[in-house]
């Protein structure tokens, strides 16, 4: 099941560039960035109350509310950069240059996660690495 939802969050994400590049002519990068996070908590909210998730909300230990508060600082920070990159750059090379979070990820999980680097990551890393250098020269 989870690669169904990967495959699709891989879709929505193309959609996203292509459709953020359309929607931020003329528009400055932090507001239309605003406009988009605006839609995604009405969403995220949506779903939580569609589900009827919110009664987990008081079970959240204090740790987990640190990091999910980093990652969202984390997420805002990407969006804002992606848009300006999007606003004054090729989709077609702003995007590449964004996907090397992969790579960045996987270094960061063995790092902190501990979680394995093998033979076929590294050739991963290196093909990605690789790719984006060729798409952006």
């Amino acid at each position: 099941m989870w690669l169904i939802f990967a495959s699709l969050s891989a879709v929505f994400a193309a959609l996203t560039s292509i459709l953020a590049k359309i929607g931020i002519d003329g528009v400055n990068s932090n507001l239309a960035t605003a406009i988009r996070t605006m839609v995604v908590v009405v969403m995220a909210w949506g779903m939580v109350f569609l589900t009827d998730a919110q009664h987990g909300l008081s079970g959240i230990s204090q740790r987990s509310w640190l990091f999910l508060i980093l990652s969202g600082l984390a997420t805002g920070a990407s969006w804002l950069c992606f848009y300006r990159a999007l606003q004054i750059g090729e989709a077609s090379k702003v995007v590449p240059i964004d996907k090397l979070s992969i790579v960045i990820t996987l270094v960061l999980a063995f790092v902190f996660l501990h979680e394995k680097f093998t033979v076929k990551s590294l050739a991963g890393c290196v093909l990605i690495g690789a790719g984006t250098l060729l798409m952006v020269l």
